[in-house]
């Protein structure tokens, strides 16, 4: 009889546990204890559903496949041998996930006949009162039909310098120019030429946060990057001792979205200029702004959130800030987006993109122009702030009659981060709550993407935004209505 310790022993996961010794390869164990309770968690009543099932297969598998590399995937999780050159965890994140699902329950067939609140995006059309027209034409010019420069063209990047410095920098000596302002193609593409450039530091992150930083955090090498999470007893707030703490332990990035997406929180001033001095001299501040329209704190007057208005000089602050047209000037498809921050920082963003996106399309940056006059924008921002707070208020009094417990109403953005502990087991967490919401033809994004993972170190079925979602009152009034109609069906079964 041949000797035990000699035959190749593969390993396997059976329902009720483990197999063999432990999930050995060559007598060393792999599976510690914390795995073997992600494994056997997969049996539990909450996370024992359909949704649960696919949410594991594109990203908690990852978490195994992260630590033991050594093990082929397909061993583990039952399932096809995965593509050789293929990492299927990168196929499918955030938002997009929960539009797949939904294309399975008929989406993709009959998109109006659902109610998309969990697409980040700003209703498109002309119908709010006093916002200016958009194109509904782009005329190309000889130069659009060159290649364009990855840093965007000249006249756009003095159109952004211009506005901040209208709008967070008058009176102050130090002014923006062209030089301090990169077009990109999209905030994302401005995110990923941002962590090409950086020189290995430690990069904080805040808990929850926006889901494509996850992605983003975990593609470059050249920075360790640290999640910090914030309390959902403060609101997720981010407090002045929290930034000293991660300086004081060698953070020198710190990158966060303000306005906050999901809760809706802003950070504004005095607070934000406090934050901006800790970190002077000591931090990269890198502040995604894309929500900076859409401020509530101040009577809906037009002003934005912006750090630009804290910045003492604009070529020696490490203040990096990420804006673009996407979501105040509510063209998410232009893909036209801008980075501004001191021209060493710029000059170096605009030479990553030589080499990662290839830069901003030509044709819609000189459209662009024109949208970008301060006074313009100005206007254009009190008819965004009055239309979207109008939504916001309606959305919560309809939430609040279906039974949710919202303890704070959000102060900018368009997002609710909504609790969903209250609700009858079944459906009192985001991935349950996603699915029965699909039945209902409506789509919101379960709250476990927004804590950022990406290490793939720490299982997110123990995660704090496990029982919340983040609904969206992006969409017209009419759509938020049918989705709220569908939304109080679910909670009625």
């Amino acid at each position: 009889m041949p000797n035990e310790q000699s035959q190749e022993k593969k390993p396997s996961v059976s329902r009720s546990g483990t197999k063999g010794e432990d999930l050995s390869i060559g007598g060393v164990s792999w599976l510690k204890r914390s795995n073997q309770q992600a494994l056997l968690m997969w049996d539990s009543p909450e996370t024992n559903s359909k949704v649960h099932r696919q949410f594991r297969d594109a990203h908690a598998g990852a978490y195994l496949f992260s630590q033991f590399h050594m093990i082929r995937l397909s061993n583990v999780i039952p399932g096809h041998r995965p593509h050789a050159a293929l990492d299927p965890t990168r196929a499918s994140t955030g938002v997009v996930w929960t539009t797949e699902q939904a294309y399975e329950h008929g989406f993709l067939d009959d998109p109006d006949a659902w109610a998309n609140l969990g697409q980040g995006a700003p209703e498109v059309e002309d119908d709010i009162e006093g916002s200016f027209h958009r194109p509904e034409s782009v005329s190309v010019s000889i130069s659009g039909r060159e290649y364009g420069p990855t840093a965007g063209i000249k006249s756009l990047r003095t159109a952004v310098a211009n506005l901040y410095n209208a709008h967070h920098r008058k009176g102050k000596e130090s002014q923006y120019t062209w030089e301090n302002v990169c077009i990109v193609p999209g905030g994302r593409a401005g995110l990923i030429r941002i962590g090409a450039i950086l020189n290995h530091p430690l990069l904080s992150f805040f808990v929850p946060d926006y889901t494509a930083y996850s992605n983003m955090l975990s593609l470059f090498k050249n920075f360790a990057a640290i999640p910090v999470p914030l309390s959902e007893a403060d609101g997720y707030h981010i407090h002045l001792e929290k930034i000293a703490e991660e300086i004081a332990r060698g953070t020198s990035v710190i990158l966060t979205s303000n306005p906050r997406n999901p809760t809706g929180e802003v950070v504004a001033n005095p607070e934000l200029g406090e934050i901006q001095n800790i970190c002077r001299d000591r931090a990269t501040l890198i502040m995604d702004e894309f929500y900076g329209g859409y401020n509530y704190t101040s009577n809906c007057d037009g002003a934005t959130i912006s750090a630009a208005s804290n910045v003492e000089d604009v070529n020696e602050d490490d203040v990096l800030i990420i804006d673009g047209l996407t979501k105040r000037f509510r063209l998410p498809g232009w893909r036209i987006a801008w980075v501004i921050g001191p021209k060493e920082f710029i000059k170096a963003i605009s030479s990553s993109g030589s080499y990662l996106d290839g830069g901003a399309n030509v044709p819609f940056q000189e459209a662009a122009i024109p949208m970008l006059e301060p006074n313009k924008v100005l206007n254009e921002m009190k008819a965004l702030q009055r239309h979207f707070r109008d939504k916001r208020d309606f959305v919560i009094a309809r939430l609040r009659e279906i039974g949710f417990v919202i303890k704070s109403v959000p102060n900018s953005t368009f997002y609710i981060w909504l609790n969903l502990s209250t609700l009858p087991t079944p459906i009192a967490d985001g991935l349950s709550f996603f699915q029965a919401c699909l039945e209902e033809k409506v789509i919101v994004v379960p709250g476990i993407f927004f804590d950022l993972n990406p290490a793939k170190r720490r299982d997110l079925f123990d995660s704090l935004c496990h029982h919340f979602v983040r609904l969206s009152y992006g969409p017209r009034t009419d759509v938020l209505r049918r989705g709220l109609d569908g939304i109080e069906r679910v909670v009625r079964k």
